[in-house]
């Protein structure tokens, strides 16, 4: 499901933001530093689904957490509409930016009715009266596609499919701008999925939504993301439009990741992504280049030197040796101006 999208001035921004906590080695060992992002600089736009892609551990689920204002950047900036994060109101913030987690079935209080559940951020808000909120959890309902008689029932009489829409329910119901999904539909059957993904398809062509969307599902990202960026270990490696990357990924990580997707042609087999077996330690990361050690384009220069990101007219890229040809107009990222996208 694709309609045009131009991108408009960003509503989210972050500037070198920096992750850093301290990690405890066995019982009796000294704690070091773990830095779970790195300089990491980023931009979501007005109306665009901007998928989050990589390997668990790569410090996604982090930086939605800093998005939410549930962790604080060691270092760096988090813009909203160009202010700082840390300088709004929590509550107002909390109007505009709201979360979808991943997991339906410990993300609602199984004690408490799904009209409890959806209204809950309205009562915390102090958004109208128990009549004119309870209004509210029938018109979301509604949107989200399921029937008003679920207001009264629990989340154990429900299905993972039906948890998930009142999970997105909840997070409507304050009509944010934003929504910072988490693994949406990695805990649910495929054929649900599907459903879901062409519900929040739905959702932002109506509400003018949009969306951060983190998955391990590189289908599902191509699917509804307008844009892609692939993080390893922390950084941003590669930033495209999403036909650009899936028809034509550059960096040897986003490769690589494209190549791991499973066909429905059994005679292919198990894809082989010759990455190795040992992912890298993220306590002591290699130096240079942090993909390095699993890359087969890797030279001397990229053992000893970490590629900085520049954008060109097909992306980002943070790599010395990309697929095709090396980027001939290119220039820091940071002064880069943003690529329109479309879905």
């Amino acid at each position: 499901m694709r309609n045009e999208t131009k991108a408009t001035n960003p509503v989210l921004e972050l500037k070198n933001v920096s992750k850093t906590y301290s990690v405890k080695q066995g019982l009796l060992g000294k704690s070091r530093p773990l830095t779970a992002l790195r300089d990491l600089s980023l931009r979501l736009e007005q109306g665009e689904v901007l998928g989050l892609v990589g390997e668990s551990g790569c410090g996604k689920s982090t930086l939605a957490k800093i998005l939410l204002g549930l962790e604080a950047p060691t270092s760096g900036e988090v813009l909203v509409d160009g202010a700082p994060l840390g300088s709004q109101d929590r509550l107002a913030l909390a109007r505009r930016i709201q979360p979808i987690f991943q997991d339906p079935y410990s993300s609602l209080n199984p004690r408490k009715t799904i009209a409890d559940i959806i209204s809950l951020p309205l009562r915390v808000h102090g958004i109208g009266d128990a009549a004119s909120q309870q209004a509210a959890v029938r018109e979301i309902l509604d949107v989200v596609g399921l029937p008003s008689r679920v207001m009264h029932t629990y989340p154990s009489q429900m299905s993972g499919g039906q948890r998930q829409r009142v999970a997105i329910a909840r997070a409507l119901v304050m009509k944010p701008d934003i929504v910072i999904c988490d693994e949406p539909t990695s805990a649910l059957d495929v054929s649900v999925q599907s459903q879901i993904l062409n519900l929040l398809a739905d959702l932002r062509r109506d509400l003018g939504l949009t969306y951060l969307f983190i998955s391990h599902n590189l289908a599902v990202v191509e699917h509804l993301a307008t844009r892609v960026a692939v993080m390893y270990l922390g950084r941003i490696v590669e930033e495209a439009e999403t036909e650009a990357l899936f028809d034509g990924a550059r960096h040897p990580y986003s490769e690589a990741l494209l190549t791991s997707v499973l066909t429905p042609d059994p005679s292919l087999g198990v894809p082989r992504m010759n990455l190795g077996a040992a992912y890298p330690n993220p306590i002591d990361p290699p130096s240079g280049c942090a993909f390095h050690p699993r890359c087969a384009k890797a030279t001397e220069a990229c053992a000893r030197q970490r590629p900085a990101p520049v954008v060109d007219e097909d992306g980002l890229i943070a790599c010395f040796h990309p697929n095709g040809m090396a980027p001939t107009r290119s220039r820091p990222a940071e002064a880069a101006p943003r690529l329109s996208a479309s879905v």
